[in-house]
């Protein structure tokens, strides 16, 4: 083989293998467009599974707490309820003591009132009385002044 022939023949093997290469390059390039369209395809489908997934667990978890915040409720209306009954209860409690109260007061007050008026009627009985003595003293010191000025 000449030198020519053999050109001939490495530029022949280099066009084939060109050839091969760039037929090996379009199926790769066609093979990862194709891999990729199912992996794109594939994302979404977990992406809208995943989506569905946690917009399922969300609602679950929303009503969970919404359940949990109905009962809060109820909870509170009891003890509201409650709190009221007590309040109530209480200022009932106190009304009475409070009537109870004035009522011991006022019978106090009177009490005294009668105590009160029971000694001054007493003061002014007793103040006449000491009158009625020094008038009596007066009239028999007067007497017995009289009597001791005769005898001298």
């Amino acid at each position: 083989m000449t030198d020519d022939e053999l050109k001939r023949l490495f530029e022949s093997l280099r066009q084939e293998s060109r050839s091969d290469f760039q037929e090996i390059a379009d199926r790769l390039a066609a093979d990862s467009r194709q891999q990729l369209e199912i992996t794109r395809s594939e994302f979404r489908e977990t992406t809208t599974r995943v989506a569905a997934d946690s917009r399922n667990q969300v609602e679950v978890a929303i009503e969970h707490f919404n359940d949990r915040f109905d009962l809060l409720g109820e909870a509170i209306a009891l003890v509201d309820e409650k709190l009221d009954r007590k309040t109530s209860s209480i200022e009932d409690r106190m009304d009475r003591g409070f009537a109870e109260t004035q009522a011991m007061i006022k019978f106090s007050h009177d009490e005294l009132d009668r105590r009160v008026r029971a000694l001054e009627q007493s003061h002014q009985t007793l103040e006449e009385k000491h009158r009625t003595v020094e008038e009596t003293l007066s009239d028999l010191q007067a007497r017995v002044d009289r009597l001791e000025g005769s005898t001298h």
